[in-house]
């Protein structure tokens, strides 16, 4: 029985999960399984798979719009506004103060050994909470074979939103090919009119800012890194950021925890100091609250139509495939020594031996075994 927070108890584990969220949209998610699901029985395995397809198929930070997405199932439109607020806040305070130490001493805190220790931490959390997913997800023999065959392609590098749309309409195609009828489909796109008042109030280069990260997050599918090729294209070549900026901005982004979107209240600084980084940041953000409030409602009209909920369990697994090819990938980049080896073992082995120990205490314990284990 799925049971009722308050929305304090939103706002707690969202700021919690802003705080301990390193490794990127596919970590985010994992800890939000394990703490939404697992833990707290917020919601149903497959109504949780259901919004990870759901994000999957419109623009913006996946991990970010998941927040909101449970927020709204859990609080309403309060409980929408706070919990993607409260999940953005911690990464962009951070953020924010290495901006101002950047800006001032030009140069970012050294906290490498951390990561070394905390990245395969993090592939073991998500390893944890896709297993019961891609269970739940494999509900016959076509959707096995789609999960494999976006997994294949995926880690050939096919664009994500591609293999979204296309495991979503070959399902949707195979089941009124099976049923030979009918149905009538309800397209939502959602359009979204956007206009500042007063925009005297706002300077040049702020205005230019606002626009830039508002069409970034209007349009940006994927995980969260393609937004610094955006990036270069919008403001390097533009000359409003140099590449080395721009380069210790991915940086911030990486050692950061929260959504890597935060990474502009970094660059937002660097170009027009505090206003820069505020206006910067509402902006890239600001799609997904909206974006999220128009589906969000539309998801279980998806379920209770079959051809829809053919195509919705083809984008399930198709999400879940994608997140194992992410996790893959990670572990190659991260896993390379006995040292990142015996972190990644430790931290399964707690995963899955300790079902009920808090992700936080893994990615601390990664941190610290990666500081003892660096200097070696």
């Amino acid at each position: 029985m799925e049971s009722s927070p308050s929305l304090k108890d939103i706002a707690k584990l969202f700021l919690k999960l802003g705080i301990i969220g390193f490794g990127g949209p596919a970590a985010h998610i994992a800890m939000m399984q394990q703490e939404v699901v697992a833990k707290r029985k917020w919601m149903s395995e497959q109504h949780f798979l259901d919004l990870i397809g759901a994000t999957n198929l419109i623009p913006g930070p996946n991990s970010t719009e998941m927040a909101i997405h449970i927020g709204h199932e859990k609080g309403g439109w309060k409980g929408l506004i706070i919990a993607g607020i409260c999940f953005i806040f911690p990464a962009v305070i951070i953020t924010g103060i290495f901006a101002w130490l950047y800006k001032k001493y030009g140069q970012i805190p050294e906290i490498e050994p951390f990561l070394y220790g905390i990245k395969p931490a993090i592939i073991a959390i998500i390893i944890g909470a896709i297993f019961p997913l891609a269970k739940k997800s494999i509900r016959s023999i076509l959707l096995a074979f789609i999960g494999i065959a976006v997994l294949v392609l995926s880690l050939l590098g096919i664009s994500e939103i591609y293999l979204m749309f296309g495991a979503g309409l070959l399902a949707l195609g195979l089941f009124y090919i099976q049923n030979q009828k009918t149905n009538t489909l309800q397209s939502f796109v959602p359009v979204l009119f956007l206009q500042i008042a007063n925009s005297q109030l706002l300077s040049e280069t702020n205005t230019r800012l606002f626009w830039v990260f508002l069409k970034i997050g209007a349009i940006l599918y994927g995980s969260g890194y393609v937004l610094f090729a955006f990036l270069d294209t919008e403001l390097v070549a533009n000359g409003l950021l140099t590449r080395q900026q721009l380069m210790d901005a991915i940086a911030v982004g990486q050692f950061t925890p929260g959504p890597v979107f935060s990474s502009v209240t970094f660059i937002g600084y660097q170009i027009n100091g505090l206003s820069g980084a505020v206006i910067s940041t509402v902006a890239i953000f600001l799609p997904s609250f909206v974006l999220v409030a128009l589906l969000n409602p539309l998801m279980k009209k998806m379920r209770n139509s079959q051809g829809l909920s053919a195509f919705l369990d083809a984008v399930n697994i198709a999400s879940v495939a994608i997140i194992i090819a992410v996790c893959f990938t990670m572990g190659k980049e991260t896993i390379t020594d006995w040292k990142t080896i015996s972190i990644a073992l430790i931290s399964a082995i707690i995963v899955f031996k300790f079902k009920k120990i808090n992700s936080s205490f893994i990615v601390l314990g990664g941190a610290l075994l990666g500081y003892l284990l660096y200097q070696f």
